[in-house]
């Protein structure tokens, strides 16, 4: 068995597997940072699938397609962090103005 077909008849299967997964935990995820990280795990293994294809049929600009959308994941999940840490610090700072005016 050759590394191609390794690649193809196996692990492309287990990553079928792991997205289905990944896509439950996104749906039934109770808050929203769980679904940033599903999200988040949901395009890496995009990434990989593309990656895989790229090796096996020879083509390098799928590989170009994966770095794009690698750093598009990143920058979300920064803006999503960045999302939840302001809204945190903004019910913080609501709850502080209540119990100072009681």
């Amino acid at each position: 068995m050759t590394v191609e077909e390794y690649l193809y008849y196996i692990i492309l299967p287990i990553l079928a597997i792991s997205v289905l997964l990944v896509f439950c935990r996104f749906v039934i995820g109770p808050k929203i940072a769980d679904r940033v990280v599903a999200l988040d795990l949901l395009i890496t293994i995009g990434i990989t699938i593309i990656s895989i294809y790229s090796i096996v049929y020879d083509q390098s600009t799928f590989l170009d397609i994966a770095m794009i959308l690698g750093l598009i994941a990143f920058l979300s999940t920064v803006a999503f962090s960045y999302y939840l840490e302001k809204r945190n610090k903004s019910k913080l700072d609501e709850e502080k103005r209540k119990h100072n005016n009681d």
